[in-house]
């Protein structure tokens, strides 16, 4: 097989899926699978559809496009805000959007009217994490708002922790979102189907006996991908951790001295210039050269038992450690973070390969 390429094993990635919908279910919360990590691989969709998932969450357009024709039986939601000039696209494709403005809602509106259909929407609110969100004071305008459009249908109120700031779901903020819910239901007299209440990175929340009050949706990632929750990297438990893994063939093999010599400058990814180095006597150490670069995937997020990460250019990513086992033409398998599969899956130099399939 070739190398670079991505090792996924889907009776794995089933599992996980099934774990964590049948976890969160005793709770009484629902999980949307997003795998915008895997550019929306069909063959990962219908594995956590198999697994019972909800929902199918998407960034980008395009992926939910692609799903749409895939006849998964399960909506389509798109997790990221709209852009006002795809607003026609997101309507005909995309069951529910994640909304924040108002004129984006106004265009989806119109853009459902042309089509003669009916858009849900999931209001986005900020909770301190500083990405996408209404604050709360301006909350009721915006539901005021869209319960005014005909062509548009409220879902829910939702937030988005960890991601810009790393800032984690605990007692405060979550139970604010249950407090918020209350009132809009209360001041409207309505019932809203969802409060959703962010992503993996509830899980250590949940699971350390955080109360769900009227939290009823998570949209999941790294935790069906990778068994990881995302605030630490901690391993969830009972859950495969490597599903996917990154293989690289080895291109060179040699002892090398162990520090680089002579002045020294930037290179393409380092932040600035060190010291220069004199040539002294130095250890000898055993270094592999491996066909795989920050083109492909995020070295940062790689690990493997032993294996040491000396640095990456664009293309080449050197080792050492249990590189001593290593020789020319022998590949290495990492496990990788959700940044290093971002990129992975994003670079058409790596491959991929499924291994097996869903019971």
């Amino acid at each position: 097989m070739s190398a670079p390429r991505l090792e996924i094993h889907l009776e794995h990635l089933q599992h996980n899926a099934t774990t964590m919908v049948n976890r969160l279910a005793r709770q009484g919360i629902k999980v949307t699978g997003v795998s915008k990590a895997t550019l929306g691989l069909p063959e990962i969709v219908r594995t956590w559809v198999a697994a019972g998932v909800h929902s199918i969450g998407e960034s980008r357009i395009e992926s939910i496009e692609s799903l749409s024709h895939c006849e998964l039986g399960v909506p389509l939601l798109l997790i990221r805000s709209p852009m006002l000039s795809q607003v026609d696209r997101v309507v005909a494709h995309a069951a529910i959007s994640c909304n924040s403005e108002a004129v984006v809602l106004k265009a989806l509106a119109a853009a459902a009217h042309c089509q003669g259909v009916r858009h849900g929407v999931l209001l986005m609110v900020e909770l301190g994490d500083l990405r996408e969100g209404i604050l709360a004071a301006d909350l009721e305008a915006m539901v005021l708002l869209t319960l005014a459009l005909p062509n548009l249908l409220l879902v829910g109120i939702g937030t988005n922790l960890g991601c810009q700031n790393g800032v984690a779901p605990d007692e405060a903020n979550m139970g604010e979102l249950s407090r918020l819910i209350e009132a809009l239901e209360r001041r409207f007299g309505i019932r809203l189907e969802w409060c959703s209440g962010g992503n993996s990175a509830n899980l250590p929340w949940l699971t350390g006996g955080g109360d769900p009050g009227r939290i009823n949706h998570l949209r999941l990632g790294e935790a069906l991908l990778l068994g990881r929750e995302p605030l630490t990297r901690t391993a969830i438990p009972g859950l495969y951790t490597d599903a996917i893994t990154l293989v690289a063939e080895v291109i060179e093999s040699k002892h090398k001295p162990s520090r680089a010599w002579g002045k020294r400058h930037c290179t393409s990814f380092a932040k600035g210039p060190v010291a220069p180095q004199e040539r002294p006597d130095q250890p000898m150490a055993m270094r592999a050269l491996l066909a795989l670069g920050e083109q492909d995937a995020d070295p940062a997020g790689l690990s493997a038992p032993g294996i040491s990460i000396e640095g990456a250019s664009s293309d080449h990513l050197v080792v050492s450690g249990a590189a001593e086992a290593l020789t020319l033409g022998d590949e290495q398998r990492f496990q990788v973070s959700y940044s290093s599969l971002l990129r992975a899956m994003t670079s058409p130099f790596v491959s991929r390969c499924f291994i097996g399939g869903p019971a």
